[in-house]
């Protein structure tokens, strides 16, 4: 017998032995995937469509995770919260950079299709993942050449949100390299206390916000990184879609209601 037929012979036998659940099973997850692929080819569709009607259509379901690629979304809440943050006191004059972390970006499109933020803040996305060409704010960003970008847009960044994509000494620094490039001037709250009007004494904090969401096995390296900055981890609870076994920490260069510094 030649080895070609006995080759056959045992593709055929292993055939046989898929049980008709186990085919059943990976024809709904082909099935499954096949329509998550033309529901993308779809939205592709919409970009000949008014920009606010892309708003409206497009959320983070649309977007499956790659976890080669270390993507893990936040859940609805979180990234409303951070997109909330990052914005506060934002104006038309502000200009925000998301890094490598489209759920808040995503977010902050629904939010804006809502009516909750105004559509004239200016808000970019630089991203890996060229899926999100479907927004005309994407940048496209690889942490490996963390100064690759548009020339015009070094130093003009007001608010800077970055996750990086990798728990690693290199992700880190580059990433950090990025936002140092993009952002205004980085000047640290000052240790003098003022008075708001309700009496209590406040430190006074940087124009320039920035927030930082990576694992608390960072820490040390992010406060490092971001000192200048008045960037310090937070006890604001990170939470993601699908569950996260990694410890994540939100760290940030100022406070608010529902970010606050690690005492």
């Amino acid at each position: 017998m030649s080895s070609s037929k006995v080759e056959d012979d045992s593709d055929d036998e292993l055939q046989y032995r898929l049980s008709s659940v186990a085919l059943e099973a990976l024809n709904s997850f082909l099935a499954e995937k096949d329509q998550r692929q033309k529901r993308f080819e779809e939205l592709k569709a919409t970009l000949e469509k008014e920009y606010e009607e892309r708003q409206k259509i497009i959320t983070m379901e649309d977007f499956e995770e790659d976890w080669q690629q270390s993507q893990f979304w936040y859940d609805s809440a979180t990234a409303e919260l951070l997109a909330e943050e990052i914005l506060d006191g934002a104006t038309e004059e502000t200009l925000v950079g998301i890094i490598s972390a489209p759920s808040v970006f995503v977010k902050i499109q629904e939010l804006k299709a809502a009516g909750g933020i105004p559509n004239s803040i200016k808000v970019h996305l630089l991203e890996f993942d060229k899926r999100f060409e479907l927004f005309p704010e994407f940048i496209h960003y690889d942490f490996q050449y963390p100064l690759r970008l548009p020339s015009e847009l070094k130093g003009k960044f007001d608010r800077i949100l970055i996750d990086p994509p990798f728990l690693s000494n290199d992700c880190q620094t580059k990433s950090a390299l990025t936002a140092r490039w993009l952002t205004r001037p980085w000047v640290a709250p000052t240790n003098a206390a003022s008075h708001d009007n309700g009496g209590r004494n406040t430190a006074e904090q940087s124009p320039t916000r920035i927030m930082i969401c990576t694992g608390q096995v960072m820490k040390e390296l992010v406060e490092k990184l971001f000192r200048q900055a008045g960037v310090r981890a937070t006890t604001f609870e990170i939470r993601h879609s699908k569950g996260l076994s990694n410890e994540f920490l939100c760290y940030s260069s100022f406070e608010s209601k529902h970010i606050k510094w690690e005492q």
